[in-house]
């Protein structure tokens, strides 16, 4: 395909009428020769407040050397990002989800505004991966996305832990098993510098997704934020937009029905967070690809488990790097004949020639052959029923009891749960139902990591359940469903639940039901009152109006 590789940067910089601009261009350090190039945009979301971003300007430079060794222009863009890690628990937490709009609409306003003809957007914490992805779609330029890498796991006791450890350390304390010594010295370790959460927590699960459907290069995202390798990555994705600029070739173009179905493939495979169902589905809308809730449970139903990953799993992501990174595991679905093989990839290679350079480390067992896997179908599922009309999304990783029934134990918030749980007023057989954290209700739809570490730091992980119409961390690990839709604040059944209701859980026939009347079930509805809305201006406000239901990706439009 032949394309004139400036066809967008023309318009901002060529021309006797564009001398203002120019001139402007010249104040911050481009020279008339730079302007005469392709001017790519180097987009990231680099911020002093945490880790898992803290690497992605010094990674942008080496970006930007390939760029200029490849003939292009660089020019460096950054927008925000929030540390679900961080704000877990609080209020602040609420400005996760809705970060992910934030992130892409301020990308897509960059790319437009400044017409650049190819982008690079590197990511790295949870909501940054997708929105980088929905920027790309939006954009619909030569263009991928870049993670900045994992986290290394940090020692503690003599031997790894990341932070999903201080999480479950929590419930540990609280149940008195843990002392305030050790849990101190556990929290001061399980971070040792720059990365993201160092498991197939959502960032990995997300950034391996993005290799799957194409629009990462193959084997860059498990490299590790602060492996040295990394700056060859960086320089390395610097000639492949360019090369992708020559070829015409779009991120929007790679994002279709086969690279969504991969990354599914992926997830399922490895025992991923459940935060992949949201965010697909959000990228699948602004590419316009048709895609739904129950595609996930069908092609986890013919996904074999085989990557034995934290959270449900032994190994963290940097281990998955040494045995063999994304590559050997496309090559193993590849060969059971579950990948789309033909799918494109940013390096104009297909996943199925990428898979073929895959090289196994001897007598790893991070990522397992077929006839090995830990279970025989994928780690997410959806479940459907009275309680869940549209669905919600759970995650299985062969570990988890089937079936749960027991009674409803009511929350408004996870405030609430989370001070039941420290005050030991949870018992086995529980069923905690949180709800008023959907998209619209939190709004923002809040993870729950707090809560649920609690729980299994308390010892409670196997004998209570936990659903919510707010979704999980991709560290939550348990019987815990997340996503239940519609939401309390539309009226969903989750609103109705009262103290004590049966709930019944059934994994293997995807069920879960309100062991309740129907005619108690209506004579609640006719008298439901929706609780106001917490915020009336500003962006909380805002994007509580403009939301839509977990089940179509939580996306504003």
């Amino acid at each position: 395909m032949t394309t004139d590789p400036r066809q967008h940067s023309r318009v901002l910089v060529d021309g006797p009428d564009r001398a203002a601009a120019r001139s402007y261009l010249y104040s911050v350090g481009f020279t008339p020769d730079d302007l005469k190039k392709p001017l790519v945009m180097v987009a990231h979301e680099w911020i002093g407040t945490m880790p898992c971003n803290l690497s992605q300007r010094v990674l942008a430079q080496q970006v930007m050397q390939g760029i200029r060794e490849a003939g292009g222009t660089p020019m460096e863009v950054n927008t925000i990002s929030i540390s679900d890690g961080i704000t877990m628990g609080t209020q602040g937490m609420k400005a996760s989800l809705i970060s992910r709009e934030v992130i892409a609409d301020s990308i897509e306003l960059t790319g437009m505004a400044y017409a650049f003809d190819a982008a690079v957007i590197i990511v790295g914490c949870d909501k940054t991966i997708p929105a980088g992805a929905m920027a790309l779609a939006r954009l619909n330029l030569p263009g991928l996305v870049l993670y900045s890498g994992s986290i290394a796991p940090g020692v503690w006791e003599g031997h790894d832990v990341t932070i999903q450890d201080v999480f479950e350390g929590v419930g540990q304390h609280a149940a008195g098993n843990m002392s305030d010594e050790r849990l101190a010295a556990l929290e001061q370790a399980a971070c040792p510098g720059a990365g993201a959460c160092g498991a197939q927590y959502t960032a990995n699960t997300m950034a391996t997704v993005m290799e799957f459907m194409g629009l990462s290069p193959m084997r860059s995202a498990t490299v590790g934020a602060t492996d040295p390798r990394k700056d060859e990555v960086g320089r390395e994705t610097g000639h492949v937009v360019m090369d992708m600029l020559k070829r015409g070739e779009t991120g929007r173009s790679l994002i279709t029905r086969e690279s969504l179905e991969n990354g599914i493939m992926c997830a399922a495979s490895t025992g991923g967070s459940t935060n992949v169902v949201l965010h697909l589905l959000a990228i699948a809308a602004e590419a316009g690809v048709e895609l739904n809730i129950d595609d996930f449970d069908t092609i986890s139903e013919r996904t074999p488990l085989i990557g034995d990953l934290r959270p449900g799993g032994r190994y963290v992501a940097l281990d998955w790097d040494r045995a063999g990174g994304t590559p050997l595991l496309a090559k193993r679905l590849l060969d059971a004949g579950l990948l789309h093989g033909n799918v494109r990839t940013v390096t104009g290679k297909t996943i199925a020639e990428e898979a073929a350079n895959a090289v196994e480390t001897p007598g790893q067992d991070v990522i397992l052959p077929i006839d090995q896997a830990i279970k025989p179908t994928g780690g997410l599922v959806i479940l459907k029923g009275s309680l869940a009309p549209e669905g919600c999304v759970i995650k299985v990783t062969g570990h988890e009891r089937p079936t749960h029934t027991g009674p409803a134990r009511v929350f408004e918030s996870e405030e609430e749960a989370m001070h039941a749980v420290l005050e030991r007023r949870i018992v086995p057989n529980d069923v905690l139902v949180i709800r008023n954290e959907g998209p619209k209700g939190g709004p923002g739809m809040r993870e729950m990591l707090g809560v649920t570490a609690a729980l299994v730091g308390a010892g409670l992980g196997e004998t209570v359940a936990l659903l919510t119409d707010g979704r999980f961390s991709g560290a939550t690990r348990g019987f815990m469903i997340g996503h239940v839709a519609p939401e309390a604040a539309v009226g969903g059944p989750i609103g109705l639940v009262q103290e004590g209701d049966t709930i019944i859980l059934d994994v293997p026939e995807r069920r879960i039901d309100l062991d309740v009347p129907a005619a108690e079930i209506e004579r609640r509805r006719a008298a439901y009152v929706p609780r106001p809305p917490l915020y009336t201006k500003g962006v909380f406000a805002k994007y509580a109006k403009l939301v839509g239901g977990a089940e179509r990706g939580a996306v504003t439009h």
